[in-house]
Order: structure tokens, then C-alpha cells, then sequence
């Protein structure tokens, strides 16, 4: 598979690239990033763990800002972070708006035209990338954890939720919880799924749990106090259906922490350690 670096970074004793590909599930180039420790660079086979972005995010967003390189050097991790939707498809009005079409892909596979032959995050998400990226590097595919912010922590949780097999570890900071039951949600799985119910239970981390999806790992979640959008994110109906479920699930509450990454960058140290732990076990 022909695939083109657009940038390299030498970084905590590392590299950091930023590489184009053509992707199969969207149809179009897609472009992501990727840490790769020093052990990778050795030739030595590395835990993974996955980053999703939020709304209006890039393949740049959560390598950037949120400082997690460094705590991922020190544990011999690499990162891999793609993109938060696919880009210049030709679909009429995917640059309209924030939260629907281009940097809000929603890590779902769309059903519903014009949507459906492109938008099919999931897939890239789940199975290309970690395809992709496992042939390209020394990652080691039995030892893979997911973790995302806002949008990129549903995105996480549902990976997680419906396909435990993939991932060995999960995280999320103030992830979207329970979206069809909020403004963000119904519009996208409207356009997305064109008004089906049965895909929107699907890609909701509270209704899955309330289907009896479990991870066997505990899920670890921050949520700020302070968040400008706590009423829209919903960790209360997680927390329920976790119970429901089973789910073990350690959701810590911060005062006086928003939704910004600021806030994922005091306590990025904490879910690298968590992956790190489940990912060594």
C-alpha cells in the first residue's frame, strides 16, 4: 500500500510522522499521525494505543496538545492518531458546519446517503488504521488501547464496547456518553443513519451498555466539573448503564476543569500509565 510522509519530527527520543495514504474504507486520501518510541525504532514490537480528536479536530490535534508524547516515551508506547473524518470528498455541504461532515466524522459508519460511501470512520478506525499502521511499524497488534477527548471519547468507547477484541485498553476525557439523547447526536445519526433507530443504538456507549456490551478492562474516564458542555456529555447516564452492565468503570470528577485540553494535559500522565498497565499485563 503506497503511503507518502508528509512531515518527520524527531521527539523524546523517538519520531513523530505525519503520513498520506488512499484509504479503502473512505474512499479518499486520509491522513494520520504517529509516535514511534525509540524501542519501535530499534525494531523492537511496542504497545499501541490509539488517539481520537474531538469535533473540529485533525490528525495533529491530540499529538500536539495534549502532551501525552512524553509519557509515552517513557513507558515505550507509541500513538497513533488519525483524523477526525474524511476530507475533500465532493459531498455538497461537508465544510458548512462544525458538527456534521468534515472534522466531524463521529467515528461512525455512515448508512444514509450522500454519507455512506465515505464517512465510514469506524471502519478506519477499527481495522484499517491498525492494519495499516501494525505493517508499516514494529506494533504489537495483541497489545493495542484506545483512548479520545469529547467526539473521539464516544468514538473510544463504542470501539471498545462493540469490538473488545481490538482493544486491550480504553480511556476517555469527557467523552459524548449518550448521544442520541442530545442536539450533537440527533443530528449526526440523523444525517448519518437517515433516522434509523436501530444504528443509533449501536454507536451510543450508554445504550450499549444498557444492551449488556462490556470491556473486560475497567474504563477509565475524566470528567471536569466546569466542562461547557457537561449538560450535552451525560457521564451520569454512563455511570448508570455501567452499573446496569456491570462494567467496571472508574469515572473521576476534577473541580474546575473544563472541556479543553488544558485539562487533558493535567491528567494525560494518568490514562498513559493505564494503558501502559493493562497493555503490559
Amino acid at each position: 500500500m503506497s503511503t507518502e510522509i508528509l512531515a518527520r519530527h524527531e521527539c523524546f527520543g523517538g519520531s513523530v510522522r505525519f503520513i498520506r495514504h488512499h484509504s479503502e474504507s473512505l474512499g479518499v486520501p486520509a491522513t494520520f499521525g504517529v509516535f514511534l518510541p525509540e524501542q519501535a525504532l530499534k525494531g523492537e514490537k511496542v504497545p499501541v494505543i490509539h488517539l481520537l480528536s474531538g469535533l473540529t479536530g485533525t490528525q495533529e490535534t491530540f499529538l500536539i496538545k495534549a502532551n501525552a508524547i512524553r509519557f509515552a516515551a517513557d513507558h515505550g508506547i507509541a500513538l497513533v492518531a488519525p483524523d477526525t473524518s474524511p476530507r475533500h470528498t465532493g459531498i455538497k455541504g461537508e465544510d458548512d458546519v462544525y458538527d456534521l461532515g468534515s472534522g466531524a466524522g463521529f467515528y461512525v459508519d455512515a448508512t444514509a446517503e450522500p454519507w455512506a460511501k465515505h464517512y465510514r470512520m469506524e471502519s478506519y478506525v477499527g481495522e484499517e488504521l491498525p492494519a495499516l499502521t501494525e505493517s508499516l511499524f514494529h506494533l504489537d497488534a495483541e497489545r493495542r488501547g484506545i483512548v479520545g477527548h469529547s467526539m473521539g471519547g464516544m468514538g473510544a468507547l463504542i470501539q471498545a464496547l462493540r469490538f473488545p477484541h481490538r482493544w486491550k485498553t480504553v480511556s476517555a476525557f469527557a467523552p459524548i456518553c449518550f448521544p442520541s439523547s442530545i442536539a450533537w447526536g440527533q443530528k449526526a445519526f440523523d444525517a448519518y443513519f437517515g433516522g434509523d433507530p436501530a444504528h443509533w443504538m449501536k454507536c451510543d456507549p450508554t445504550m450499549l451498555l444498557r444492551s449488556g456490551c462490556r470491556h473486560p478492562s475497567t474504563i477509565l474516564i475524566d470528567q471536569g466539573t466546569q466542562d461547557q458542555y457537561l449538560a450535552d456529555l451525560r457521564p451520569d447516564a454512563l455511570e448508570e448503564g455501567a452499573r446496569e452492565a456491570k462494567q467496571s468503570i472508574e469515572m473521576r470528577h476534577h473541580q474546575g476543569y473544563d472541556h479543553s485540553y488544558w485539562f487533558v494535559q493535567t491528567f494525560i500522565a494518568d490514562h498513559i500509565r493505564h494503558h501502559a498497565k493493562g497493555l503490559r499485563a
